[in-house]
């Protein structure tokens, strides 16, 4: 939090002064070289600090959100994974982690708090690491995310799509360790997300896009270039 102080060494007669923060006040007095009156200008004295970005990854499935998101956090944002909420169902309801079951999960989600799921529930914690740091979310989902996100955080969303070729993403999802996916299982969830989440439009509008069809340093170079010039 930001704070404008106004010292004056003395006050006009009559003038109506108040000491604020006695505790903290008090001890700086004691060591301050100069005389003090605090005074509340007119109008708002308190300014609370504004400049904390949130940046909202969007993509299809193997576009490489999560390696974006990790240059974010090593440049000192506080990452939120929307994908974390339907993990943490699944194992609350005792299934194992696979497509079936996650996809299970999120209709059952977006059928009790409608499209903007994610963002609804996810926005208690967004709010509270935004006031003490930068945040990026990895893993928007759907068009009705990006509205409720961009209203409640009022002029302070960056969205930024990863984009890769079909054709590359399933490889990457057939490769990968952790819940790989079949190429028609990564194909039917691509429909899935396009025609049932709504997820073409935050691609579309996106304030920034990034091209995953190279190498990871590419990659990697295409995100800090963001991270100098997001506002």
């Amino acid at each position: 939090m930001q704070a404008t102080f106004v010292k004056k060494d003395k006050a006009p007669a009559g003038t109506p002064t108040r000491k604020i923060f006695h505790g903290l006040t008090g001890r700086f007095a004691r060591a301050a070289p100069f005389s003090y009156n605090w005074q509340l200008p007119e109008g708002i004295f308190f300014k609370l600090n504004t400049t904390m970005k949130l940046v909202a990854l969007v993509g299809m499935p193997g576009s490489g959100k999560s390696e974006v998101a990790r240059v974010f956090e090593s440049n000192g944002y506080r990452k939120i994974r929307f994908g974390d909420i339907t993990d943490e169902e699944v194992r609350k309801r005792g299934l194992e982690l696979n497509e079936q079951n996650e996809r299970t999960v999120r209709e059952g989600l977006r059928k009790q708090y409608g499209m903007p799921a994610y963002a609804v529930l996810s926005l208690p914690k967004i709010e509270a690491a935004l006031k003490t740091s930068n945040v990026v979310v990895d893993g928007l989902y759907s068009w009705e995310e990006y509205k409720y996100l961009k209203d409640k955080i009022r002029g302070r969303l960056n969205l930024v799509a990863v984009w890769s070729p079909p054709a590359l993403r399933y490889k990457r999802l057939q490769d990968r360790k952790v819940r790989p996916l079949t190429e028609e299982q990564a194909r039917a969830r691509d429909f899935a997300e396009i025609e049932n989440v709504n997820k073409g439009g935050p691609i579309a509008i996106a304030d920034y896009t990034l091209h995953n069809d190279s190498t990871l340093q590419d990659l990697t170079d295409q995100a800090n270039k963001i991270l100098r010039v997001i506002k």
